[in-house]
């Protein structure tokens, strides 16, 4: 029989895809309006970034299947929300985004793999050292959402901060600070 951490950590998969697909309803209409209108970039660059390096960490890090192959999907969805983000934004917006991808989406995992890979010959160090990097980018990825705060206030409309986003962000915290207890893994939790 499996241990209490495997379902725990099945049940934070099936939350994380929740949470992944979340956006389908704004890309939606994204797609259907064909712009982007004030919907904001970063919290969808932001998980890109957190999914690659979390997809690297289950790697790396043994017996972290679970953590690996939620995130590898959760990459592929959020390359395909960037994506859409950048063939409907406006012009003004375009080179800007296109900056902030290629940095945070290309360099920085670039340079944190290649990093943790030639200064660790041990699995444990490497596991660790990407286990910080990743910890503090989900500060951040749980954070972003809030950039449309803003624009929030300033339309006095939520229309612009998916409820279904923040929901299921809340519930895939809660979830994966239950498995990462159980798998007393620090950086997960």
């Amino acid at each position: 029989m499996a241990e209490p951490s495997f379902y725990i950590g099945v049940i934070g998969n099936v939350i994380s895809v929740l949470v992944f697909l979340s956006p389908v309803e704004t890309f939606w209409k994204i797609v259907k309006r064909r712009s982007t209108e004030e919907y904001k970039s970063l919290p969808y660059i932001c998980t890109l970034l957190g999914s690659s390096l979390w997809t690297y960490y289950g790697i790396v890090t043994p017996g972290e299947y679970l953590v690996s192959t939620v995130n590898g999907f959760g990459a592929l969805v959020e390359t395909i929300y960037v994506s859409l983000f950048l063939f409907y934004a406006p012009r003004h917006l375009k080179l800007n985004t296109i900056i902030v991808v290629g940095m945070l989406n290309v360099f920085f995992p670039i340079v944190a793999i290649v990093a943790t890979r030639s200064a660790f010959e041990d699995e444990k160090m490497r596991s660790q050292s990407i286990g910080f990097i990743s910890a503090g980018l989900n500060i951040i990825m749980y954070g972003s959402p809030l950039s449309a705060m803003k624009t929030v206030v300033t339309t006095k409309s939520v229309k612009y901060m998916p409820f279904w986003l923040s929901f299921f962000l809340f519930l895939n915290g809660a979830i994966w600070a239950v498995y990462a207890s159980l798998q007393h893994d620090v950086f997960l939790l």
